[in-house]
């Protein structure tokens, strides 16, 4: 099905052909003759635009539609659909997110994982578990060289011993496998000091540092078991990381939710402190939660979306520039074919193994047992979950099919789609609309940066 969406942000019109993915920024009587232009004659679309522009300017702008429609780069045929119907690819899994730790050094009151335990005792993954995760990644990995590890919790760092002797025997296998490991970790930093924080330098790929922004905003919800705050204690560390690691190869990752829905300032507050490196995305939490955000609200977050694309825009051209993860945004490579139409690997290529070692689909489906997939221990995967998950794509989700921006945000996150739906093949509304709202502003800035 053809497809184009058009927008207009801040003085620009904006048309996107959404199967091809070319993107055109056009003059005002193109952007206006494409609300008309399939469904009418050309003299119907004069006469319908008469008042705004002679006939001669409507004949040229017609010309160049006509062009591009030639040319594939507007209304062109969706090329994947009969594609992803016959896709019989075999399930390769890419990569693990080892629940290093069931607890947590803080009581986060969004925090999806129950502040730390994911519902279930607080406890700690040993390293004989970490061992079995690890020849089970190898094992499921089929002729795939380069594979991930994400350590996570709770507060990894708690159980940084381990963590060390995960990466010491994945080195060793990866020499036997013909493997390439790389190794993420998210922290709230509390524990990082000047030993640790060298050894994640020279053995991490990445690092993800959580601090929600402000001081006050930050303070509001990230807290300790004894109430207090944590942003005086980590801004310090989370400084001193990233200049380690020369503003690259690192986020810090921020939560806003519905207590601070002005979080553009958030984002350029950690700007300001000299992070080039920002993620800061919307909470997920359960309705009427009081930091759930709503319908409602969509107006206002869009408009923060706009704040920060401008400013982004703006910072960048003084050359005091940072990313913004949902920003960025690769208009002339992309993804794969099977990436956008599948998402993240959530249950097939990507899964969460807790300190017991039972395998789930992803850190946020941790805890739910309908969705316990096996044990590492064992070695052995429910194929009938993993192929649930793999064979949902934006073609199996109706909202999606008829999406504009579906092959940005490739059928969004299972985890909000089942836990607000209880299928993995329906959309959460709000993150939709987020997620295109950020997509429009991330078109937005290449248009001015082009």
């Amino acid at each position: 099905m053809a497809m184009i969406h058009k927008f207009s942000m801040m003085g620009t019109n904006i048309v996107v052909d959404v199967n091809s993915g070319a993107v055109h920024v056009v003059d005002d009587i193109s952007f206006d003759i494409l609300d008309y232009y399939k469904n009418f004659t050309a003299g119907e679309i004069k006469n319908k635009l008469a008042h705004k522009y002679n006939a001669d300017e409507i004949d040229e702008a017609l010309r160049e539609i006509e062009s591009l429609e030639a040319e594939g780069l507007l209304f062109s045929e969706d090329p994947y659909k009969e594609y992803v119907s016959s896709m019989d690819r075999k399930s390769v899994v890419k990569a693990l997110c080892l629940h290093i730790s069931h607890d947590c050094n803080l009581r986060c009151k969004y925090c999806f994982a129950s502040t730390g335990n994911f519902g279930g005792q607080r406890n700690m993954m040993s390293l004989e578990v970490g061992k079995k995760a690890i020849d089970f990644l190898i094992s499921e990995s089929g002729n795939r060289k380069n594979l991930e590890i994400d350590f996570f919790g709770g507060e990894p760092m708690m159980n940084f011993d381990v963590v060390k002797g995960i990466i010491e025997y994945a080195r060793q296998k990866e020499k036997e496998h013909n493997k390439n490991f790389r190794f993420t970790l998210t922290t709230n930093g509390l524990l990082l000091n000047d030993e640790n924080i060298k050894y994640i330098n020279e053995n991490m790929q990445n690092i993800v540092l959580s601090i929600d922004g402000r001081k006050e905003v930050n303070d509001r919800m990230r807290i300790r078991i004894d109430g207090s705050g944590c942003y005086d204690d980590i801004l310090p560390k989370f400084k001193y990381v990233a200049e380690s690691r020369n503003q690259d190869n690192y986020y810090v990752r921020g939560t806003f939710t519905r207590e601070n829905m002005d979080f553009s300032n958030d984002v350029l507050h950690l700007a300001d402190e000299g992070f080039r490196q920002i993620s800061v995305e919307p909470v997920v939490a359960a309705k009427d939660s009081g930091y759930d955000l709503r319908e409602e609200d969509l107006p206002r977050l869009f408009e923060e979306y706009e704040k920060l694309a401008y400013e982004y825009v703006k910072r960048r051209k003084e050359g005091n520039w940072f990313n913004f993860f949902h920003f960025m945004i690769d208009l002339t490579q992309g993804p794969c074919i099977v990436k956008r139409l599948t998402g993240c690997g959530s249950g097939h290529e990507y899964l969460a193994v807790t300190p017991e070692g039972d395998i789930y689909p992803c850190h946020q489906f941790v805890g739910n047992e309908k969705f316990k997939m096996g044990n590492v221990k064992e070695g052995v995967l429910n194929r009938d979950i993993q192929n649930y998950f793999k064979n949902s794509n934006v073609y199996t989700k109706k909202e999606c099919d008829s999406c504009w921006a579906k092959f940005y945000c490739s059928g969004g996150c299972a985890a909000n789609s089942y836990n607000f739906h209880k299928d993995i093949n329906t959309v959460y509304k709000v993150g939709c609309e987020l997620e295109k709202k950020r997509v429009e502003c991330a078109l937005w800035i290449k248009a001015q940066e082009m």
